[in-house]
């Protein structure tokens, strides 16, 4: 096996000595900071301003006023057509991210299960094995121990894999590899190793994918320690997540929603990344401070209009770092706010929502003027069936109805 990735190495030294150079701006972080036959669904196509094209699976007909109606955000006026940049779905916007990286640096490479030439579950990675070669786009088998390992002892000897999940529930079958070397053997080796991987793929609760494939991984991860986590929400972040969890020494989980791959929106064309460590403020407000991530965000955002039309004015950050959290934004707005409403598609024990509580708690508690909300999924086995479904997840009118409690 170490043949076959010295052998990735020279191919990609040998490419970028062949091609032309890739001339890249050098960012700054803030200090602050195949083989496989499990084939994806399709999806509603939505739009940044809310608009959607109907998808081509009947079944999905339901869901898909739901989702389209879950992503509308407060914005402006101006046309997206209008804006300057390229629009792209989420998923072509992880993929640009990572073609980018790969051009950049020869050291990146790539493998999973169907990431080659079928293009990855959900086309995160169409066409990169053509540009790139079977050898730095590499299918494997079904066997999510062995290749998250083989990306972690990859990243070891000077590679910087990114390792695709298929569905985020099945990196439990990895999660040795993830919690005993990916995390730890930076600290066990005396800082002789640094493990520079990106573990990615898509999971939260989809459109009846059953209680297996609606895992939140997130939970489990985050008390391993050496890790970071970070969650995409829009093609923007989830472009700049991508180039800066390539680009960072720290073995970073990039965690994509199943229902977010298509929602589109322009982007710039210049070259940029996103802080690992950094929340985005995604609507300034006075009265509450509500903290989500993923999916949630657009749950938020569609209730914030029916908060703002009944005379609330709240405040909306997506965390976007599961770990660390960014508590100089989040100390900040609490400060300013007094209350907190955490949104989240976790399980309530042992969930983000959990962690958030506590860091809060313990950091800005005089600040407080009233205890903390926290809504969660329901403690259940994700549903099959589409109603039940909806009901496990928590919907806009739970987050008005928490805002009312709070600002009483």
């Amino acid at each position: 096996m170490a043949a076959i990735f010295q052998g990735v190495g020279a191919a990609a030294a040998l490419s970028s000595l062949t091609s032309n150079s890739f001339d890249s701006k050098t960012f700054l972080f803030s200090p602050r900071r195949s083989f496989s036959v499990r084939k994806a669904p399709s999806f509603v196509v939505v739009r940044s301003d809310g608009t959607m094209n109907l998808d081509l699976n009947p079944k999905g007909r339901r869901a898909q006023q739901f989702i389209a109606n879950a992503t509308k955000e407060d914005s402006s006026a101006v046309s997206s057509s209008s804006k300057p940049g390229h629009e792209l779905f989420l998923f072509e916007a992880l993929r640009e991210g990572l073609e980018e990286e790969m051009g950049r640096d020869p050291r990146v490479c790539v493998m999973g299960e169907d990431v080659g030439h079928y293009g990855g579950s959900y086309k995160v990675t169409k066409g990169v094995a053509t540009k790139y070669g079977d050898l730095r786009v590499l299918d494997t088998p079904i066997a999510e121990n062995s290749f998250t390992g083989m990306g972690i002892g990859a990243a070891m000897t000077g590679l910087r894999p990114v390792v695709e999940g298929m569905n985020m529930g099945f990196l439990l079958l990895a999660f040795n590899q993830i919690s005993n070397n990916c995390g730890m053997l930076h600290y066990t080796s005396g800082g002789q190793f640094t493990i520079p991987v990106v573990i990615r793929g898509p999971g939260g609760v989809g459109r009846q994918l059953g209680a297996e494939h609606s895992q939140r991984l997130e939970s489990y991860l985050q008390s391993i320690p050496g890790i970071q986590m970070v969650a995409c929400s829009t093609p923007y972040n989830a472009k700049g997540l991508m180039k800066a969890a390539i680009r960072s020494e720290n073995p970073v989980i990039l965690f994509e929603h199943v229902l977010l791959y298509n929602l589109k929106e322009r982007i710039p064309d210049e070259d940029y990344i996103c802080n690992l460590e950094e929340a985005e403020m995604v609507r300034p407000g006075e009265h509450v401070t509500i903290l989500s991530y993923s999916r949630m965000r657009y749950h938020v955002m569609q209730a914030a209009k029916t908060l703002v039309n009944m005379g609330y004015d709240p405040e909306v950050i997506d965390i976007r770092s599961l770990k660390p959290f960014d508590l100089y934004t989040i100390g900040n707005s609490v400060k300013k706010t007094h209350r907190v409403l955490i949104v989240e598609e976790c399980m309530r024990r042992g969930g983000i929502g959990a962690s958030l509580t506590a860091a809060i708690t313990e950091n800005f508690h005089d600040y407080l003027d009233a205890p903390i909300i926290c809504l969660s999924s329901q403690d259940v086995p994700t549903p099959y069936a589409g109603t039940l479904e909806e009901w496990t997840v928590v919907q806009p009118a739970q987050i008005v109805t928490a805002v009312e409690q709070l600002c009483q």
